[in-house]
């Protein structure tokens, strides 16, 4: 077999990763050399530091200014239970899920709170379910943009104005990279990993005065973690979102969060950031239009994920094989790719069909983007010609 010509130009940064998500442009360690470290996090100076990061942060996203946010621990997963175990149960409940991490809440919400009043609402991998179904009299529960699907809902157009019930929204892979009608979304949760590119282990939770509400005229009828309780007394402890936080933070990835923040003012604001991540779809699109063996996993145009882009592998002879054999071919894609310090950690999620992920947010140049894709040319021209070797 005669090898297979590689391209000339590999990306400057392979990192493609959905999380934790490349660092911005230019980061490099120094950038924590003032990180508050060895004190206190409640000391003057490291409150101020964290209510610094949720300050930018509201700048930054344009929160209206009768919304709260605070951080807190376990990440996006953490701030999604934490909304989830504190908020419902006063409403029958509509779960959407379409991807591993709405399913995820799904479980959390009928297996583990064991809700009586819960309505599901699935769809496969690729797909949306039918958002029409939903009924805001309720509290809907889901995500903006399945990390593990690249699949988005397309606006916020579905969602009532006039709705009785909360929407909580998972937001992680979307803050920064997506508009988001704040005045729809009672509950939104993200974390510093993903599109700004910080450290991982904290989530952001944003409130409405719905939510708040909520909170202090409610108590769930199960008891509350420690760390996920957000009133005392009946109130909201308005301390968490002021920098006050529940449990101890890291004061480096605060400071890595403060850069990334820095970093998305500086080169425009939250309008750059979602142009940057919209740019480089429109890269991956129009080379999916050329492909003879690629397609992306969202079936509509108007849900494809500018974050989280998933492909498929749709030549017909890979496609033929059976799953265990697709996902072998996809790896085989993968490991290829890694060795040549092309991209890495492009690999679909584990729960996914198999294919390959590339993370596109804000912090992923264009040029990088560009001359990954010669590159997924030659690993699957490669994996193919071994394939036909076997046989």
């Amino acid at each position: 077999m005669n090898a297979i010509q590689k391209p000339g130009v590999r990306p400057a940064n392979p990192q493609f990763s959905s999380g934790p998500c490349t660092k911005r442009p230019g980061w490099s360690v120094d950038a924590l050399a003032n990180a508050f470290t060895g004190r206190s996090h409640r000391a003057k100076e490291g409150k101020a530091r964290l209510k610094a990061v949720i300050d930018r942060s509201r700048v930054l996203l344009g929160l209206p200014d009768d919304y709260l946010i605070g951080i807190v621990p376990a990440s996006d997963t953490g701030a999604v239970e934490m909304a989830l175990w504190s908020l419902l149960g006063a409403r029958g409940v509509d779960m959407l899920a379409w991807e591993s991490f709405g399913k995820g809440w799904v479980t959390d919400v009928a297996k583990q709170l064991k809700l009586d009043d819960v309505r599901v609402f699935e769809a496969d991998y690729g797909h949306l379910p039918d958002l029409s179904q939903v009924d805001f009299a309720r509290d809907v529960v889901f995500t903006w943009n399945g990390t593990t699907s690249g699949v988005r809902v397309p606006d916020g157009d579905w969602i009532a104005a006039d709705r009785a019930g909360l929407t909580i929204c998972d937001a992680t892979s979307a803050v920064f990279a997506m508009d988001l009608p704040w005045d729809k979304l009672d509950v939104v949760t993200y974390s510093w990993q993903k599109v700004m590119g910080g450290e991982a282990a904290h989530g952001m939770l944003v409130l409405s005065p719905r939510a708040v509400a909520r909170l202090e005229s409610y108590t769930p009828p199960w008891p509350v973690p420690k760390v996920f309780r957000l009133t005392k007394g009946g109130k909201l402890m308005a301390d968490i979102f002021e920098g006050a936080t529940i449990n101890t933070p890291s004061m480096i990835a605060a400071e890595d969060a403060l850069d990334g923040l820095a970093w998305g003012e500086s080169i425009g604001g939250l309008r750059t950031l979602i142009a940057r991540s919209e740019a480089n779809l429109r890269q991956i699109a129009g080379w999916v239009d050329e492909s003879s063996w690629a397609g992306f996993l969202a079936a509509e145009p108007a849900t494809r994920s500018c974050t989280s882009v998933c492909l498929r592998i749709t030549d017909p002879a890979v496609a033929a094989l059976p799953a265990a054999g697709q996902a072998a071919f996809a790896k085989r894609m993968v490991a290829l790719l890694e060795a040549e310090d092309a991209a890495l950690d492009i690999g679909a999620y584990r729960d996914a069909p198999p294919g390959l992920r590339v993370w596109t947010g804000a912090t992923v140049e264009q040029a990088d983007v560009k001359a990954l894709l010669p590159w997924l040319d030659w690993a699957f021209a490669t994996a193919k010609a071994e394939l036909s070797n076997k046989d």
